[in-house]
C-alpha cells in the first residue's frame, strides 16, 4: 500500500467507515494541520490510535491554516502534509476538511473516540457533544513539553536572523 491510499476524499472516508464498522473496527479520530512533522505529533498520534483500531486524521486544508494561522502559513501544501500523514503506520486515513473547525467532518465520521492534546479540556474539544450524544468518548492525551511547529519556525527564523 502506498500513502496516498490512505488519503480519502469525504465521500471515500465514508464508505471506508462503513466496511470498518462492519468488521467491528473502533474509530478515533483527530485532526490538525502538521505543518511540520515533529516528534510532538509522532507521540500524540501514536497515543491517539493506541485508543482504538483505526484512526482517522481530519488534516486542515491550505486555505483553512492560512485563515488561522496567517499568511505565512502554512509551510508546506496540503497534498505534501497529506502524504507525510498518510506514511505514518499508525494512520489509517488521513482526509482534507477546508473549514477553520472540524466540526463538520467529526459529525459525518461519528468516530467512536474523538481525542486532542491535553492542551485541551474536554469542554472545549470541539464536536465532544456530537461524539458523547451517540455514546461515543472523548480523550486527551498528554503531550511531549516542548515540541511545536511555531517553536521550530521561530528557532529556524532567528538562526536566520542572526547569521
Amino acid at each position: 500500500m502506498s500513502s496516498s491510499d490512505k488519503i480519502y476524499t469525504q465521500q471515500q472516508l465514508q464508505e471506508q467507515l462503513k466496511v470498518w464498522r462492519e468488521q467491528g473496527q473502533k474509530v478515533v479520530f483527530t485532526n490538525g494541520c502538521f505543518d511540520l512533522l515533529h516528534l510532538g505529533h509522532v507521540d500524540y498520534l501514536e497515543k491517539a490510535r493506541q485508543l482504538g483500531d483505526k484512526l482517522v486524521l481530519g488534516l486542515n486544508t491550505d486555505a483553512s491554516i492560512s485563515r488561522i494561522k496567517g499568511p505565512s502559513r502554512p509551510l508546506q501544501d496540503e497534498m505534501s502534509r497529506a502524504r507525510v500523514m498518510a506514511s505514518l503506520l499508525f494512520i489509517d486515513a488521513v482526509v482534507l476538511f477546508n473549514d477553520d473547525t472540524p466540526l463538520e467532518l467529526i459529525k459525518l465520521v461519528q468516530p467512536d473516540i474523538l481525542v486532542k492534546g491535553d492542551d485541551y479540556a474536554v469542554e472545549q474539544i470541539v464536536g465532544h457533544e456530537v461524539v458523547m450524544a451517540k455514546g461515543g468518548e472523548v480523550k486527551t492525551v498528554p503531550l511531549v513539553k516542548g515540541y511545536s511547529t511555531t517553536n521550530i519556525v521561530n528557532k529556524i527564523e532567528n538562526q536566520v536572523k542572526y547569521k
